[in-house]
Formats: C-alpha cells, sequence, structure tokens
C-alpha cells in the first residue's frame, strides 16, 4: 500500500464475478481512482489443490450443504500475511455482531482489513478458529454468501475517507452518526404540486434551521427507532 492510500481490503470470494460492477461505479470508483482506497477480490478457486478448482465439500455428521473446504483460505490468507499485516481478519456470519455505523467509523481507522465470506453452507469452523479476528453480521437474516455483507461494509468505510465525498459534512451528518435518525431533507422546487418545503428551511438562519434538524431527528427517532431514542437520552 502506497502512502497515499488510506486503506487497503482485501476480500476472499468464492464468487468474485459479484463484486467488479459495484466497485467499478459510484463511491468506491471515486476512491479507487484516487487512490484513497484499494479493494483487492481473491478468487479462492485459484488456490484450489485440484483440478477441477472444487473449494467445498460436504460436513462431517451428515449435515446438510456444502462446506469451503480449510485448504484454499489457509492457502490464500498466509499468502497475504507474508506481504500485510491485517489489523482486522472479518468472517461475515449470522453469529456476528450487527453492523453499526460505530462499527462502521471504528474500522474506517484501519489500514489494512481482510474480509473473509463463506457461501454455500459456510466455511469449516478452523478458518474461523486461526483467522478471524471479528465476526460481523447484517442481521437475523440468511443470504446466499458473504459477499453483499463485503461490499456493503467496504461501501460504508470507504465513504468516510477523507478525500471520497467532496462534502465531508454530508457524511457527518448521516443518520447513526450522531446516534439518531437524520432529520427530513428537500431541494428545489419549494413548492412542488402544492407540497412545500418547510419555511424555516428556506430563511437562510442557520441557528434556527440547526435547532429545527435537530428537533426533526430526535422525533423521527423516537417514532420510527424507540431503541436508538433510549440511548439517546440516556447520555
Amino acid at each position: 500500500m502506497d502512502n497515499k492510500t488510506l486503506i487497503n481490503i482485501d476480500i476472499l470470494t468464492a464468487v468474485p464475478e459479484i463484486f467488479p460492477s459495484f466497485l467499478s461505479s459510484s463511491i468506491p470508483r471515486i476512491a479507487a481512482e484516487k487512490s484513497i482506497a484499494k479493494i483487492n477480490i481473491h478468487n479462492l478457486h485459484d488456490y484450489a489443490d485440484n483440478t477441477f478448482g472444487h473449494i467445498d465439500d460436504s460436513p462431517f455428521g451428515g449435515a446438510a450443504g456444502m462446506l469451503i473446504k480449510c485448504q484454499p483460505f489457509f492457502d490464500c490468507i498466509e499468502k497475504l500475511q507474508q506481504e500485510t499485516l491485517y489489523d482486522e481478519i472479518i468472517y461475515f456470519s449470522a453469529d456476528g455482531e450487527k453492523i453499526t455505523q460505530a462499527l462502521v467509523n471504528e474500522l474506517s481507522l484501519k489500514k489494512n482489513l481482510m474480509f473473509l465470506c463463506g457461501h454455500y453452507k459456510g466455511i469449516d469452523q478452523r478458518i474461523r478458529d486461526t483467522f478471524v479476528t471479528r465476526e460481523i453480521s447484517m442481521g437475523d437474516f440468511i443470504l446466499s454468501g458473504g459477499e453483499l455483507p463485503a461490499l456493503v461494509l467496504a461501501d460504508s468505510i470507504v465513504r468516510l475517507l477523507p478525500g471520497v465525498i467532496s462534502d465531508i459534512d454530508s457524511a457527518l451528518k448521516d443518520s447513526f452518526m450522531d446516534g439518531l435518525l437524520e432529520a427530513p431533507q428537500y431541494t428545489r422546487p419549494a413548492d412542488y404540486r402544492g407540497m412545500t418545503v418547510p419555511e424555516i428551511l428556506l430563511g437562510g438562519h442557520h441557528k434556527n434551521i440547526e435547532k429545527w434538524q435537530l428537533e426533526q431527528s430526535v422525533e423521527k427517532t423516537k417514532r420510527l427507532r424507540p431503541d436508538l431514542y433510549e440511548l439517546y437520552m440516556e447520555e
């Protein structure tokens, strides 16, 4: 990683074809073009120890589904570790801690991250026991693999890096950054089909606008996310 790059993310996956379209557009593309972030995709099939490229097998004990074997993960991870010291090696699992803005903020300060994407039924437990420093979940539901959570987490991290978003204040005022949901936002025209923008936003009095936005955030959070509202009121 060169001196300009703020973060390096290595993603290990059995289905690398999922990633190019997303990473070549919007915020990840801007971060890559500015050399602020490097997101590298590693195909586990390239590390298969057989001519067919198979990396999975049935689990012991007769459970249904297929697991990704130790060997491709071990070989890929150990190769990358020879070149890079990782701050976190993250595995996406239903067992993990939920993705939150606080977690994203924390990870955005790291230099080197590795994301392990399970697929099929998951991965051999020995991979988790040997390498994984953190397990993360998108929520209490099941996906086909860890690729979508990897993209979600990478995007949420990269957008916080200085220089990626031209107006960093925009990111800092997003929902969850201060424990509250974001206040309603409006743009031109001020009157659309009889639906008007709140008058206070048109007056240019910044202190009054900020007070109104805070009031709206608190009310919205109380109504939609009472769990967050209770935490906010305790602080």
